[in-house]
């Protein structure tokens, strides 16, 4: 890898992007170390350009639409582009940001974990590969994004399998959308009454009693097979789900590891491999 760094990374600067199925996740490394991260929308191609031509941080975050951060650091970034090492899950995002002068794409057969198979969702595998290299093997990454997600590695790290269902927000959003009489409703900060007396909390109370059964048949079912295995919960809507198996299931949410960036673990741990 050393041989071939240059710009940014050779002076320990490169930006990280995971496009996911419905954000952008941002992520700046300065000497190794993760200083930053930040989620947009997806952005216009004009956007690859101005990206290019960003030196400070500041500029960085606000061409992002991060908009102004209080950094400590007000470093500048060399004169070359910022060198970007990109993960995708929309072929169409992807042939975007190839046009970016110095991007650098990881796909699926560059994570050293065994067993992979060919539709395997990258952002999947940079969260199992960054969970095992934080935490160690075997470990099960909970990913609570748009999709809710499982994935799990044994000792040898080799994937073992997991499973694929609508995400917290995506199954309360899917009845309004295809319905034409229920409403549209959010997920509440607290646990639902379990037999609600309104149609808006008995729709949160079938999708979120329901989700939080499944999450707990998952785990209890990874720790069958594998007892000291750790288990990892990554995602937008990871501290919401956090909250409510506080509280409907405690002795599960006290063994969740909880990392917001896991993504990123897995392409800062890749590095050496690409």
């Amino acid at each position: 890898m050393e041989s071939q760094r240059h710009g940014g990374e050779s002076a320990g600067i490169w930006l990280t992007l995971m496009i996911g199925n419905s954000r952008m996740h941002w992520a700046l490394f300065v000497e190794e170390k993760l200083t930053c991260a930040w989620d947009t929308e997806y952005l216009p191609f004009a956007f690859v350009h101005q990206i290019s031509q960003c030196q400070t941080l500041e500029n960085l975050y606000k061409v992002t639409g991060g908009g102004s951060r209080d950094t400590k650091t007000n470093f500048h970034f060399p004169t070359a582009p910022l060198p970007l090492l990109l993960a995708s899950v929309v072929p169409s995002q992807t042939a975007l940001w190839q046009t970016y002068p110095n991007v650098r794409i990881v796909t699926l057969d560059q994570v050293p974990l065994q067993g992979l198979y060919s539709t395997l969702g990258i952002d999947r595998a940079l969260s199992l590969w960054g969970a095992g290299q934080a935490w160690g093997f075997p470990v099960l990454v909970i990913d609570a994004g748009t999709a809710l997600t499982f994935t799990g590695a044994n000792g040898n790290q080799c994937l073992e399998g997991g499973a694929i269902l609508p995400g917290l927000g995506l199954q309360l959003a899917t009845l309004a959308q295809n319905t034409k009489q229920l409403p549209n409703v959010e997920a509440p900060s607290f646990l639902p009454p379990r037999f609600a007396l309104n149609t808006e909390e008995a729709i949160q109370s079938g999708v979120i009693y329901t989700l939080l059964a499944g999450i707990k048949d998952f785990v209890e079912a990874w720790w069958r097979d594998y007892p000291e295995g750790k288990i990892a919960i990554t995602g937008g809507d990871r501290q919401r789900l956090i909250d409510y198996l506080q509280i409907q299931f405690p002795d599960i949410a006290a063994h969740l590891l909880v990392e917001p960036n896991l993504i990123f673990w897995g392409m800062q741990a890749l590095i050496a491999y690409v």
